[in-house]
């Protein structure tokens, strides 16, 4: 299943900073993966990411990263993070890999700091 979380339209003075006079439109869904709830019993979640351009002919890109995490909340601030940093669809796993490299290191400095 596939819930719309919010979108966007790409900044225009980035856009023609770039040298594109056209609109680009990022949106945003949250992929809960329903076989995995059966399966296990808990939901995983995941993220797509599809990005419009309307230019003479309209093109769509989009990607997706499923079994991100089984945490909504986590799932929530990540897409929230993406969308304010207008992330297109080419961009995606590694910003997500990167999230999750540092969600990492903090926990563990915070468990190297309390032992």
């Amino acid at each position: 299943m596939k819930n719309f979380f919010g979108s966007i339209f790409i900044n225009r003075t980035k856009l023609r900073e770039a040298g594109i006079d056209y609109p680009i439109k990022v949106e945003y869904y949250k992929i809960i993966e329903e076989e995995e709830k059966i399966k296990q019993n808990k939901l995983i979640y995941g993220i797509q990411v599809i990005k419009t351009e309307y230019k003479d002919k309209i093109g769509v890109e989009q990607n997706k990263m499923e079994h991100i995490t089984n945490d909504e909340k986590e799932i929530d601030n990540i897409l929230g993070l993406i969308k304010e940093n207008e992330v297109t669809p080419i961009c995606l796993e590694d910003v997500i890999t990167e999230i999750k490299n540092i969600q990492a290191l903090a926990k563990y400095k915070k468990l190297s700091y309390n032992t």
